[in-house]
């Protein structure tokens, strides 16, 4: 995992789809992304209003919103955690968390912006439209045109996508759906990727908004107190239940949805309301102070306390930083320590100057860290596209390079809020009409961007994805893959066709928190006669040329597919869940008893990734499943597994012009030792065996290729395309049904 998320569901994703890492690829997937609050006051006043009763007045706001010089510093070391988890830097492992501590500073800033002052719904949105969403367009802008100039078509594909949703605020839940879909496996990190977290936050933002301002509008004094208090607490809890929930079902819905994230601005929010009591002042922010006899005395021992708060909250943070990798289930429970340690750190640096500043607050408000704070949001927005685009361009590079990528990346970001950032914050009118149409000017502009990125790798590629792909004729036996006058001009699939290849069925390949496969009936339904494909994604691929076998004698295929789910039976963890797969046993379980009901099939076509466990495992598995299977009394078969090209074959030809003989990939690594096929278990049980290696990978030379006699032979890491499974149809019919009778 490089970000939050692994890559792949595929046990054997390998290091190829490491975005830093991919963000794998949460690689921690792009787990870091950070839109960090608003730490100094607007400077343009709001239009003059006559305040409700309980309204802050001017010197009163001014106290309660006065600049923070230390949370200015703890967001530069936020974003220099992050960073570092970016570059790969040694011993920073668990710098992803910097978002975290990004979120729960705007939801304290935040909360005590929408209680500190008189506002309305739509002058907030202006502000925050002026304050986010110029710098955003300005690095969407420049890395589509990046994108265009220096990646291959079908990455120019995928990032017109991601910056139609990064521009529309909504990339969270775009790479929620792309890292729970095997399909999407083992692709490279989208130079956007880290637009999740600003997805997330202005979500909240507009949550938050209508929430608090509304409470303010209906409700006053103690009820007003209570309601919001009992709202951040229930917003907080609910979140946090489902935080954890998801860490465990799905990692990817855990750390890319704005549901399961609320909870960490709600402890910044309640930061910020506890805060005001123990400095002394109601919500409405009148001082309390020396009203209650003994009051001083208290605030001295407030202030102690506030300073040991303070250390322990840096320490935590410190701490996660430091000791968490990619291998921690996150956020979940582990989110807790950050979370609890940024409130813990803004709690103790009290706006009440009678306190003074803390040990901590001192530290934090070092002019390095606050230079690091200043220009913590377009450092966080320019670090990702020029981390990933530089490695899509040159390959994996060492940390000391990413580190150094990094580093210059402050350079735009110091022009983009020199020239973009701060002068239409600062210098725009304040009208709340001006700050949404410059909002609106910074949503549209990325997206028609986005639109000319997107035609022009069309272009490029000749074609759609949407394109029908006709199968050639596949040879049934022999050294060579096509039959005897069949040719291919070009590629087939095509560059646009070849990741979008996939075999009928996609619902039969059921979600990994899924026990149980549906009925998936192909051909000839209520034959009493059925071909029974059974395996994980790596059997799915083959869906194609088992209906074709099916459908040649009038009988029925079903299929029991479950993705990254060993058929051998063996307990496997999986890197999206973050845990034990318990639902691949429970699934497994389910498959072979079900087999045991109605028809006996005609044939158990068995087929699975050959990478789970060690070999001992992997025998040991496969005796257990074979003597629950021979049970049957129906013939089987095995297609051993194809070869593992480790990196996204489609990507690789496209930035090499489509050339057949580019993008080989090394043989020691495309193959792993088979039980099935070499150690013996097929004679025991009497299981038919195909094993096509030789075929996809002829001779004895160093490398496979990835293209065979113009057929494109792989969709992306490690599956192949569905024309090659049509192709190798008549040679699985011929090797394992005519020959098993």
């Amino acid at each position: 995992m490089s970000t939050a998320v692994p890559p792949s569901s595929s046990p054997s994703s390998s290091a190829a789809s490491s975005a830093a890492s991919s963000v794998a690829s949460a690689d921690r997937s792009a787990p870091s992304e950070l839109l960090p609050g608003v730490v100094r006051v607007d400077r343009q006043a709001a239009p003059e209003r006559r305040p409700a009763a309980d309204a802050v007045a001017p010197s009163q706001a001014g106290r309660r919103s006065a600049f923070r010089p230390d949370i200015e510093g703890l967001r530069g070391v936020a974003v220099l955690a992050v960073l570092a988890y970016h570059a790969a830097v040694p011993g920073l492992a668990g710098g992803y968390v910097g978002v975290d501590v990004f979120f729960v500073i705007s939801g304290f800033l935040i909360t005590g912006l929408l209680l500190g002052r008189p506002i309305g719904l739509w002058d907030f949105a202006a502000r925050r439209a002026r304050r986010i969403l110029p710098a955003a367009a300005t690095v969407l802008v420049a890395t589509a045109a990046a994108g265009g100039a220096l990646l291959d078509p079908l990455r120019g594909t995928d990032l017109a996508r991601d910056l139609i949703a990064a521009a529309g605020q909504f990339a969270n839940w775009r790479f929620v759906g792309q890292q729970t879909d095997y399909l999407a496996a083992g692709r490279d990190p989208s130079p956007l990727q880290h637009f999740w977290s600003l997805g997330v936050e202005n979500q909240f933002y507009l949550l938050w908004g209508v929430l608090l301002l509304g409470l303010a509008r209906y409700l006053h004094g103690r009820r007003r107190t209570i309601a919001i208090t009992v709202a951040t607490t229930a917003v907080g809890a609910v979140s946090l239940l489902l935080c954890v929930r998801w860490t465990a079902t799905s990692a990817p819905l855990a750390y890319f949805s704005t549901a399961s994230r609320l909870w960490e601005f709600a402890a910044g929010a309640c930061a910020a309301l506890l805060g005001g009591a123990l400095a002394g002042r109601d919500l409405a922010g009148r001082d309390l102070a020396g009203r209650a006899p003994g009051a001083r005395e208290r605030g001295r021992g407030t202030a102690w306390t506030l300073r040991a708060l303070g250390w322990g909250g840096a320490a935590a943070v410190l701490g996660s930083v430091l000791s968490y990798d990619r291998d921690t289930p996150f956020p979940g429970t582990a989110a807790l320590l950050p979370v609890l340690g940024t409130a813990a750190v803004l709690l103790a640096g009290p706006a009440h100057r009678a306190l003074g500043a803390t040990d901590v607050g001192r530290l934090l408000a070092t002019r390095p860290l606050r230079a690091a704070g200043r220009l913590s949001y377009a450092w966080y927005l320019w670090h990702w596209p020029v981390l990933t685009i530089a490695q899509a361009r040159y390959g994996a590079l060492p940390w000391t390079t990413l580190a150094a990528l990094a580093a210059a990346s402050a350079l735009p970001a110091w022009l983009t809020m020199r020239l973009v950032e701060q002068p239409l914050r600062y210098g725009s009118s304040p009208a709340p009409r001006r700050g949404l149409a410059v909002g609106a000017s910074a949503l549209v502009i990325p997206l028609i961007a986005a639109l000319t990125l997107g035609g022009g790798t069309v272009r490029a590629l000749g074609g759609t994805a949407d394109a029908p792909v006709a199968a050639p004729a596949g040879a049934p036996s022999g050294p060579a893959l096509l039959a005897p006058g069949a040719r291919v001009l070009g590629l087939t699939p095509s560059l646009a066709r070849a990741r979008e290849d996939f075999p009928p069925g996609k619902g039969c390949e059921i979600a990994l928190n899924a026990d149980s496969s549906p009925r998936c009936l192909f051909g000839a339904e209520d034959s009493p006669d059925r071909i029974v494909l059974i395996g994980d994604s790596h059997a799915g691929q083959w869906i194609s040329a088992a209906l074709a076998m099916a459908e040649q004698r009038h009988w029925a295929l079903e299929v029991l597919v479950k993705p990254g789910c060993p058929l051998a039976t063996l307990t496997v963890r999986n890197n999206v869940l973050g845990r034990t797969f318990e639902e691949c046993d429970r699934w497994r379980e389910n498959s072979l008893t079900r087999l045991t009901s109605g028809p006996r099939p005609r044939l158990v076509l068995m087929a699975g990734l050959n990478r789970y466990g060690s070999q001992e495992e992997r025998v040991q598995g496969w005796t257990r499943t074979l003597d629950r299977l021979a049970a049957l009394g129906s013939p089987l078969a095995y297609l051993g597994d194809t070869p593992m090209p480790g990196k996204d074959i489609p990507t690789c030809l496209a930035a090499s012009d489509g050339r057949s003989d580019a993008c080989f990939f090394p043989r020691d690594t495309a193959f792993e030792p088979d039980p099935m096929l070499d150690g013996g278990l097929a004679a025991r049980y009497g299981v038919r065996t195909l094993d096509l290696g030789p075929l996809l990978c002829p001779g004895s030379g160093p490398d496979c290729p990835a293209v065979l006699e113009g057929v494109v032979l792989y969709r992306d890491t490690g599956h192949i395309t569905d024309t090659l499974a049509r192709v190798l149809a008549r040679r699985l019919d011929k090797g394992l049904l005519e020959a098993a009778g």
